[in-house]
C-alpha cells in the first residue's frame, strides 16, 4: 500500500443545490481503494485528485495501491493480492487503467515476466457477478445514442478462464468432471486428427446469473430518469445449447419478479409483452441501428466484452462508457469497483514527455472516481455531503465541455489542454453550476481520424448510376446490402425465434 501525507485541512461545506459552498474545514472522505496505473491517466488523475479533490476533502482514509508494472515485478504482485484484500474489505474500489505488459514491454521495462492482467484476480477476489457498462450522456451534447444504453457482461467464466494446451498431435481428447463425491462424468470425448491443435477447456458459472438477472433488471426499470429501457437478453444459444442455462436463468428472474412491472410502464409493447432475447448476431447489427437508445443488454463474459466495445464506438467512443465491475461479499454485502473503459494512452503520454501539448478527455475516468466515491459514501452510512460534491462537480465537468471549455476531441483546435481542463474545472468549483445554456453541439471529428478512401469506396458503391449523387432509392439498397437498414424491435424478435 502507497503511503499518502493527508490533504490539507482547507475545508468545504455540504453542497445543496446548484451552488457548491466551500467552507473553512476538510470533512475525511468515507474509506476508499484507490489504484493507480500508469502513463497518461496516471499522469492527469494526479493533477484532478490534486485540484479537485484534495482541497475538499481529508482522503487519508483511503488506501492506495501501485499497479504500475515496475511495482508488480519488484514486489512479485503482492500489491495486486493486497489491493484485491483491500477492495474486499472495504467494497468501494477506483481503478485508473493499467498496462499488461507484452513481451516487447517486458525487454523494454527490465521486467521478469509478462504479468497477466489483474481484471482476473479481481473478479475471482471480489467475487464478481457483472461489469455494468452504459453509455455516458451529457446534457447539451449530442452523442452516438439520444437515450441510455445499459449493458451487463457476466464477469466470469467462458473464454477469459479457459485452459488450454497447444501443440496437440493426433489422438483422442476426453474431458472429464470429477464430482465432490469422486463420481466421474465425461463431458466430451473427440478424436484429433490433425498434426497440430489447440485444445481448450472452459465454464460457464450459472449459480450468480440469478444476482446478475436482478441487477440488470432492476436498473433498466429505472433508467433513463425513471422512465425504463427496454431488456434484451442476448446469447448465441441457437448454436451453443450450453447457452441455455444463461437464458432460463435470466427469464426466471424476470418473470417472477419484474415482468409486470414492466408491463405497467409499457416498456415490453415492442417487443411482443415477454422478455426479448437476441442471438448475438442479430445484437451487432441492432446496436449500430438503434441509435435511439432506450435499450439494455446482457451477455456472457466474451459476447458483453464484445457487443460493449461496438456500443463504445457508436456512442463516441470507450472514454463516453463507464465500467463498473459488481461483486458481493459473503454477507451479501455489494462490492464495486469502478474504472475508465479505455487504457493508459500511451502515445499521448509519449508525446507528453517529449514536450508537446496533450489534450486528453477524462470523462471516463471521473465518472467512475465520482461512482466509487458515491458507493464508499452509501457504505459509510448515507453521506449525501460526498454525494452532493460529486455531484456538483460532475455538473461542472459537462458543462465546461458543452461550452467550449472542453478537451480538443470535443471543441477542436480552439479546445483546451490536458492541464487546462483541469485547471478550468477547478477553478469553477464553489460557482454556479446551473445547467448549460449553450446550443446542443457535437463533439468535433479530427480530419485526420477520416478514411477518406473508405469514404470514396464507400461513396461510389452507394451511387450505383455513377451521377455523383445518392438518392433515397440508392441508399436504402445501399443499407439494405450492408445490413444496417432500420427494422423495428419486433420484426427482429419474430426473425431470431
Amino acid at each position: 500500500m502507497l503511503s499518502r501525507r493527508a490533504a490539507p485541512l482547507l475545508g468545504r461545506s455540504v453542497l445543496r443545490g446548484h451552488v457548491a459552498c466551500l467552507a473553512t474545514k476538510s470533512e475525511p472522505a468515507p474509506p476508499m481503494v484507490y489504484i493507480k496505473g500508469e502513463e497518461m491517466t496516471r499522469y492527469t488523475m494526479d493533477l484532478i485528485i490534486k485540484k479537485w479533490i484534495d482541497p475538499h476533502f481529508d482522503t487519508g482514509g483511503w488506501e492506495y495501491f501501485d499497479l504500475s508494472c515496475k511495482n508488480r515485478d519488484d514486489t512479485e504482485d503482492k500489491c495486486l493480492f493486497d489491493a484485491v484484500a483491500a477492495g474486499a474489505r472495504i467494497g468501494a474500489i477506483f481503478k485508473e487503467p493499467t498496462v499488461t505488459p507484452t513481451a516487447i514491454q517486458k525487454e523494454l521495462l527490465g521486467l521478469k515476466k509478462t504479468w497477466g492482467s489483474p481484471n482476473g484476480a479481481m473478479r475471482r477476489g471480489w467475487n464478481g457477478i457483472t461489469i455494468s457498462r452504459d453509455t455516458i450522456h451529457i446534457e447539451g451534447m449530442e452523442l452516438g445514442y439520444k437515450k441510455p444504453v445499459l449493458f451487463e457482461r457476466h464477469a466470469v467464466g467462458g473464454e477469459y478462464g479457459a485452459g488450454f494446451k497447444a501443440g496437440i498431435g493426433k489422438g483422442k481428447v476426453v474431458t472429464v468432471h470429477l464430482g465432490a463425491d469422486g463420481d466421474a462424468t465425461i463431458v466430451d470425448q473427440r478424436d484429433l486428427s490433425d498434426d497440430n491443435n489447440a485444445v481448450v477447456t472452459y465454464h460457464n458459472p450459472i449459480d450468480n446469473v440469478t444476482d446478475l438477472a436482478h441487477h440488470f433488471f432492476a436498473r433498466c426499470l429505472v433508467a433513463d430518469g425513471g422512465k425504463g429501457v427496454v431488456p434484451y437478453v442476448v446469447t448465441k444459444k441457437t448454436v451453443f445449447k450450453w447457452q441455455e442455462g444463461f437464458w432460463v436463468a435470466m427469464k426466471e428472474v424476470f418473470d417472477a419478479h419484474y415482468k409486470d412491472k414492466y408491463l405497467a410502464k409499457g416498456l415490453l409493447e415492442t417487443v411482443g409483452g415477454e422478455l426479448p432475447h437476441l442471438i448475438s448476431d442479430a445484437a451487432t447489427m441492432q446496436i449500430i441501428r438503434w441509435t435511439g437508445g432506450g435499450f439494455g443488454m446482457a451477455a456472457h463474459n466474451y459476447d458483453g466484452d464484445m457487443l460493449t466495445d461496438e456500443v463504445a464506438q457508436v456512442h463516441r467512443s470507450p472514454g463516453f462508457i463507464n465500467s463498473v465491475l459488481i461483486g458481493k461479499k459473503a454477507n451479501g454485502e455489494i462490492i464495486k469497483e469502478y474504472e475508465a473503459s479505455h487504457g493508459t494512452v500511451a502515445d499521448m503520454d509519449a508525446a507528453r514527455l517529449r514536450g508537446e501539448e496533450t489534450s486528453l478527455n477524462p470523462l471516463g475516468m471521473v465518472e467512475a472516481l465520482f461512482g466509487a466515491m458515491d458507493h464508499s459514501a452509501d457504505l459509510a452510512g448515507g453521506r449525501e455531503d460526498v454525494k452532493d460534491f460529486t455531484a456538483s462537480l460532475r455538473k461542472i465537468v459537462h458543462k465546461c465541455m458543452v461550452e467550449g471549455k472542453g478537451t480538443r476531441d470535443l471543441c477542436g483546435p480552439s479546445g483546451l489542454t490536458t492541464e487546462q481542463f483541469i485547471d478550468e474545472v477547478a477553478s469553477q468549483i464553489g460557482k454556479d453550476v446551473s445547467a448549460a445554456t449553450a446550443a446542443p453541439t457535437k463533439p468535433v471529428a479530427a480530419e485526420k481520424d477520416v478514411d477518406d478512401e473508405a469514404i470514396n469506396a464507400l461513396f461510389n458503391e452507394l451511387d450505383t448510376d455513377g451521377n455523383g449523387v445518392i438518392d433515397k432509392a440508392e441508399l436504402k439498397a445501399g443499407l439494405i446490402k450492408l445490413n444496417l437498414a432500420p427494422i423495428p424491435m419486433i420484426k427482429t424478435l419474430k426473425a431470431d425465434t
